[in-house]
């Protein structure tokens, strides 16, 4: 597979815009210019002029050369993220109006594209092609990544999401940016995820000359189920020079408080696997059933069984999930059906256990189906993901450290694991890496307490520069401490 690789200057931008008329970008209002000298002028949205030598950041230099602390570095960080966030909201917003399932994310990568270019910040696009359109609608090929930096070693990976979900939004308070595409939400904050990663993009493009390796911005289509991350892996994302070392993600978190950020080293996200089970028994009428093989008592008795398995075949250290989500069958009052369908999910820590539950749900159906007379089939999703494992070892000695920092609490807090999934296990299973879950769940206009995936989800706003500010100071952070062990490396072998 070719990767189309574009390297643009202001003067094409129109080009690869399409969408964006009426788009505000990123700290620009009349786009960028040049004094006399041929620095580069930023035009705010307020009318303030911010002049850029060569993208080049003092306080940058001194923290890698360590004149300067990771404190200081955070503030300036901090400062620069709360004056972009008037921007960093009208972008969310237009990702929000904009939603798309997974595989399908035409828009959302168009934007992605056009605030990169019009930042110079080269960009290949054309990744996380859908290899299962039997299985799952849509073209894919909507990723986009971009390199920051030297180009060269060492290099981190920063990671946001951008797909949406297959429900009708119902959330109040929002009729000016409510979705405009009927039956598609982002009621997972992935349009805040995609909006965090374009302001880092922003505030790291200002400091480029002065990064001490290379930052590699990874915007991922298809989590909601289609296994996006793993498509990118196949795909070469990991293995392109420079390889990285580490890899960082984000998740808003309805449960925690506005600014806070918790995680755990170790598991922090479950493995998942997703069944359908087509139940064939033999219909007739309902004032016979001697006469049928009734596919709906089976499949009752079916669902009551699976319960069974957590309990009492997984030892009780251990954690898991089974969940039948849909049960279909039947049309009229006085028939038995033919069939049943029901769909559900498994989850569990570790993906050994997750396999094990798999196994346990076949035998499960075949000997409920033996018990009356029924046949079946079961059909598993294409991509099981596995958990989201935070390295404990880069948690414990680095990453908890930076965001702690970050943190509105002054530290991050410890979670207890979750059981729902994320494909960003597919990245962590690779390089280690650490995951955070960013709170979210303070704000009241409208209330953002709604959990993930709920009709009313809505997005605290808020903390969008809490999000660049984290990802910035886990990159730059990252860089020096991989610089400093590859410098600790070779003087040690010399």
């Amino acid at each position: 597979k070719k990767m189309k690789s574009i390297s643009l200057i202001f003067g094409v931008i129109s080009l690869v815009r399409p969408c964006t008329a009426t788009f505000s970008t990123f700290g620009t209002r009349g786009g960028n210019k040049d004094d006399d000298e041929g620095n580069i002028i930023i035009v705010n949205l307020d009318g303030s002029e911010v002049t850029v030598s060569d993208n080049r950041n003092e306080i940058v230099e001194d923290f890698f050369r360590g004149s300067k602390g990771s404190l200081e570095l955070k503030d300036a960080v901090a400062d620069i993220a709360n004056n972009m966030t008037f921007q960093l909201i009208e972008t969310r917003r237009s990702l929000h109006r904009h939603p798309e399932l997974m595989y399908q994310e035409k828009y959302t990568s168009s934007i992605v594209q056009s605030l990169l270019t019009e930042l110079q910040i080269n960009f290949t696009t054309g990744w996380s092609i859908n290899t299962h359109t039997d299985f799952i609608p849509g073209p894919g090929g909507y990723g986009v990544v971009a390199d920051l930096g030297t180009g060269k070693a060492p290099c981190v990976v920063l990671r946001a999401d951008m797909d949406a979900l297959p429900i009708l939004e119902r959330t109040e308070g929002v009729d000016e940016f409510i979705s405009q595409n009927p039956g598609k939400m982002h009621a997972c904050g992935h349009d805040g995820h995609t909006t965090m990663l374009l302001g880092a993009a922003q505030v790291l493009k200002s400091m480029e000359s002065s990064l001490n390796g290379t930052v590699r911005l990874m915007f991922q289509p298809a989590e909601e189920g289609g296994a996006g991350a793993k498509r990118m892996r196949e795909e070469g994302v990991l293995r392109k020079e420079p390889v990285a070392s580490h890899a960082f993600g984000i998740h808003v978190w309805p449960t925690l408080p506005s600014g806070s950020i918790g995680s755990r080293a170790g598991p922090l996200l479950a493995a998942c696997d997703r069944f359908e089970i087509l139940i064939a028994g033999v219909g007739g009428h309902a004032a016979m059933p001697h006469l049928t093989r009734d596919p709906i008592v089976a499949a009752s008795s079916l669902i009551m069984n699976l319960q069974t398995l957590v309990s009492r075949s997984l030892s009780p250290l251990e954690s898991g999930v089974v969940s039948i989500t849909k049960f279909e069958s039947g049309e009229a009052f006085n028939i038995i059906p033919a069939s049943a369908l029901l769909r559900g999910t498994i989850r569990s820590l570790t993906t050994d256990a997750l396999l094990e539950l798999r196994g346990k749900v076949e035998r499960m159906v075949n000997t409920t189906m033996d018990m009356f007379g029924c046949n079946s089939t079961i059909e598993w999703s294409r991509d099981y993901y596995p958990p989201t494992v935070n390295d404990p070892e880069l948690y414990q000695t680095f990453s908890k450290e930076v965001a702690d920092l970050v943190s509105d609490e002054g530290h991050v807090r410890e979670i207890d694991p979750t059981m729902g999934a994320e494909d960003f296990s597919f990245v962590a299973e690779s390089i280690p890496s650490t995951f955070f879950l960013l709170g979210q769940g303070s704000g009241t206009d409208p209330p953002t307490n709604y959990g993930l995936h709920h009709p009313h989800f809505a997005l605290d706003e808020s903390i969008l520069p809490k999000g660049v500010e984290l990802h910035v100071n886990l990159a730059l952070n990252a860089l020096k401490k991989l610089h400093k062990g590859d410098q600790d490396a070779t003087t040690s072998t010399t």
